[in-house]
């Protein structure tokens, strides 16, 4: 659910666990990666909200295989990054000054105390105060995706939960996963995956994407089943819809810098 834009060549499965980077011709830019997947059955080009763009391929696919899959879909590419230049968002100070999550009602000062040695954060009364050598940038926005990460799953638990409740599903259990790519997904067996990203967007478009997800406990597709199931929940899906499609665009860049890069 909530996929950035795709071009497929056929039918593509996107894999999530290992897979082997391979090295891009020299005429690419860094803004382009292609990625070797072992469930990837078709060649598929992701650009990102970031204008990244990512070529997912199966497993020895040949070089020029690639390069003709990509000279079919250049012109979509191109128009896909030139839309995402023009959306960019201004250049954000590094550690933010405070964090607003709208998905949960809550905003956060951040106060970087300095000191010297391991970096802590300690959260408490909507101030998130940074204490150690905060000089490390790597270093801080691992501390602040790990609180993301904290924030997010006892947010979202008892929402979703309470969705649950309201409308009579079912499912196994929840976790929380910070992704690039998905606000969302649940699996056969009812484990129900929710993107810590989801805390930066409007508390209705949050609501939106668990009645999503929900709803795939009982129907695993994008029928027209399944869409009924959706509208019987929220009449107004298709808005919520759209605006989760440009959800991006409000999740800071420290989330995902480096590897975006």
């Amino acid at each position: 659910m909530g996929l950035d834009d795709v071009a497929r060549d056929g039918v593509a499965v996107m894999g999530e666990g290992a897979a082997a980077q391979m090295t891009l011709w020299s005429e690419r830019d860094a803004a382009w990666s292609v990625r070797e997947s072992r469930r990837a059955r078709r060649m598929v080009v992701r650009v990102f909200h970031s204008g990244r763009v990512e070529v997912v391929v199966p497993v020895k696919t040949p070089p020029r295989l690639i390069e003709t899959f990509l000279e079919r879909h250049r012109q979509w590419i191109e128009h896909k990054r030139a839309e995402a230049r023009r959306t960019a968002a201004a250049p954000e100070p590094f550690p933010p000054l405070s964090i607003d999550l709208p998905g949960c009602a809550e905003r956060w000062r951040v106060h970087v105390a300095g000191g010297t040695g391991r970096l802590r954060l300690r959260g408490e009364a909507g101030l998130l105060t940074l204490s150690g050598d905060a000089a490390d940038r790597t270093a801080v926005r691992q501390v602040l995706r790990r609180w993301l990460l904290e924030r997010a799953r006892a947010a979202l638990e008892p929402t979703l939960a309470e969705c649950a409740r309201e409308f009579g599903f079912r499912y196994e259990r929840m976790v929380v996963r910070r992704q690039r790519s998905r606000w969302g997904s649940c699996s056969v067996r009812g484990t129900i995956s929710l993107n810590a990203c989801l805390l930066f967007l409007p508390p209705p478009v949050v609501r939106y994407l668990l009645i999503h997800e929900l709803a795939h406990t009982r129907h695993m597709n994008h029928s027209r089943r399944f869409w009924q199931c959706v509208a019987d929940c929220c009449a107004e899906y298709r808005r919520l819809d759209r605006l989760l499609t440009a959800g991006w665009r409000s999740v800071p860049a420290w989330v995902f810098a480096e590897e975006e890069a």
